[in-house]
């Protein structure tokens, strides 16, 4: 599976946001893509920079809507795989941090919310997000794809969950500043994540300097053995592009020991979580 990560900037103008998004779509499909994907709210300004105001969820929109309908025609036009982010609200007018995920025939197979909900300096997302969940895995033309939104990649019990599901390959659309975490945690988390889970996760970032938050880029795909096999840069916008070979994972540490020697019943027992 040939995976593209779409490392891109964006301003207030969505509509130009979303056109440069489509032609990344053409640029991954060029380069043998078979799944894209792309970064938290990709085709907007990062909205919870600042604190919600009362007409926020007209920023929103349906899902399906004008931004998966467009991109679901280009997953049909070059049959490949789109894993979308961006500011979703419902019929019922709650708005969330959303996932669709495209395969390849152009058809929406589900949508994954942000479960876990940031607040904090330059991330106040409460206001914005109502939590989603429960983490779910589609199968996809291209690979079994769980998404894990930003703030969700935090949580153990979240991703040892896409593994319960067969996921072969875990997203996490980010928006993460420059130098946010410490010298090596960046990737570390994941490089775990995916070491005892067996399977491969790709963290896509934005990337550019907007009103309080300057993201950093640096997107990265690491394999079910916990190894980092491709990155992109610090701060400039690109196409990341791995080769992911599926046939690692049932060869994986987790596949092979770490799912199979589970104890659910001795962690009930203990009182901890299954």
């Amino acid at each position: 599976m040939r995976l593209a990560l779409v490392q891109q900037h964006a301003t207030l103008d969505k509509a130009d946001n979303v056109e440069r998004g489509l032609a990344a779509v053409d640029a991954a499909a060029a380069k043998g893509a078979n799944l894209v994907c792309f970064a938290e709210l990709a085709f907007e300004h990062f909205h919870p920079q600042c604190p919600a105001r009362p007409d926020h969820a007209s920023l929103a929109e349906m899902v399906p809507g004008p931004i998966t309908d467009a991109f679901a025609r280009k997953a049909a036009d070059h049959s490949l795989v789109i894993v979308l982010n961006l500011y979703e609200r419902d019929e019922a007018g709650r708005t969330f941090d959303s996932s669709p995920v495209i395969d390849a025939d152009g058809r929406i197979l589900g949508v994954t919310r942000m479960l876990h909900i940031m607040d904090g300096p330059g991330f106040r997302e409460r206001g914005y997000y109502t939590p989603g969940g429960p983490p779910a895995v589609f199968a996809t033309q291209a690979a079994r794809v769980g998404v894990a939104i930003c703030y969700d990649r935090h949580f153990p019990e979240y991703m040892r969950s896409l593994a319960l599901q067969g996921a072969e390959l875990v997203v996490v659309p980010q928006a993460g500043t420059i130098d946010e975490w410490g010298p090596g945690a960046f990737e570390a988390e994941l490089q775990a994540a995916a070491l005892q889970n067996g399977y491969f996760a790709a963290l896509v970032n934005r990337v550019g300097k907007e009103e309080t938050d300057h993201f950093a880029g640096e997107s990265y795909v690491v394999d079910p053995g916990g190894v980092v096999i491709a990155r992109a840069a610090r701060d400039e916008e690109t196409i990341l592009v791995a080769d992911c070979d599926l046939t690692l994972i049932p060869r994986s540490p987790a596949q092979r020991h770490f799912l199979r020697d589970r104890d659910p019943k001795a962690y009930a027992k203990f009182g901890l979580t299954d």
